[in-house]
């Protein structure tokens, strides 16, 4: 074994003792096939309000404008699957949202990542991304060899299906590249698209995100979600998961083992008017490193009264 692959294994192991349950390494390069999809998605403005999307366009194509010197890209996916699930006639949340906010969770391993991979490769100039930076995570993940994107937009894993979080840390270490993912296997199946309650899932794999439920429960920061999407948004009052519950690839879905992942004592349980009596400072208080709290306390009343709602809520 070379001194590039001995590195590559070991970097994996480190990734795995911290509790990601896969990495992947990508050569760094422009990602110009993504780019062109990328800006054909934004002058269509499927991003709807969420301009951040629009910032940094070449950031997001370019690792070398994101680290100079970067040679390779590590993608790291981190299981957030749950064994309890809410029960069926409370106000739902998205899984991704039962526990502590993965953005703060992956931050800390990723750090922790890079300062072992320091400590076994000396002076590594490198950074760590999670969700919250101008990165296409999932474009890496399939050059990574991950996986493929599918119809719902997210990257499956032939082995664990799409309930996962997406890590990426970009480094100027040269080590041995995983092969891209090159398959395709979601075929002919159309049931992400076909469930989709606002028809945001569109044909040839684009997600019109100003459509999605997960888009108006908590991107949305007015106060009134249009008259147009009244009675489908179901039960869901943060994030939607039926696209993903819906993947006959999330059959090999398993519970993941990550403590901070653990709902939030009592949310499975709460109910509509669990919800309307907890008020804002008991909501702060709860929901503290939740992922809950971007929508903030009255956003979630909002959302709540617009499930509840039979007639139309705006014009």
């Amino acid at each position: 074994m070379t001194e590039i692959q001995n590195l590559s294994e070991r970097i994996k192991s480190l990734a795995a003792e911290l509790g990601f349950f896969h990495c992947g390494i990508a050569k760094a390069k422009r990602l110009d096939e993504d780019a062109v999809r990328l800006e054909n998605w934004l002058n269509k403005n499927y991003h709807g309000s969420m301009s951040y999307m629009a910032n940094h366009f070449d950031l997001r194509v370019d690792p070398m404008k994101l680290v100079p010197g970067a040679k390779s890209v590590i993608t790291l996916l981190m299981n957030y699957y749950p064994d309890t699930r809410q029960q069926n006639d409370v106000p739902q949340i998205s899984k991704y949202a039962y526990g502590s906010d993965y953005h703060e969770v992956i931050r800390t391993k990723l750090n922790e990542l890079l300062f072992r991979v320091r400590e076994i490769a000396g002076n590594v100039n490198g950074r760590g991304f999670v969700d919250s930076a101008p990165v296409l995570e999932r474009a890496w993940a399939r050059e990574s060899g991950l996986g493929w994107i599918g119809k719902n937009g997210n990257l499956i894993h032939k082995g664990a299906g799409s309930f996962f979080f997406i890590a990426t840390l970009i480094t100027d270490l040269d080590l041995q590249h995983d092969t891209a993912f090159a398959g395709d296997y979601c075929g002919t199946c159309r049931k992400c698209i076909d469930a989709c309650p606002t028809d945001a899932i569109l044909e040839n794999k684009t997600i019109n995100g100003s459509q999605c439920i997960s888009y108006f429960t908590i991107e949305l920061k007015e106060m009134l979600i249009p008259g147009n999407m009244q009675g489908k948004f179901g039960d869901w009052l943060f994030g939607c998961d039926v696209c993903q519950d819906v993947c006959p690839w999330n059959r090999f879905s398993k519970p993941h083992s990550e403590a901070a992942f653990k709902p939030i004592p009592g949310l499975l349980n709460m109910s509509s008017g669990d919800w309307e009596a907890l008020g804002e400072e008991q909501f702060r208080k709860l929901f503290r490193y939740s992922p809950l709290k971007r929508s903030k306390y009255q956003g979630i009343l909002r959302n709540l009264r617009f499930i509840q709602t039979t007639g139309p809520s705006s014009p």
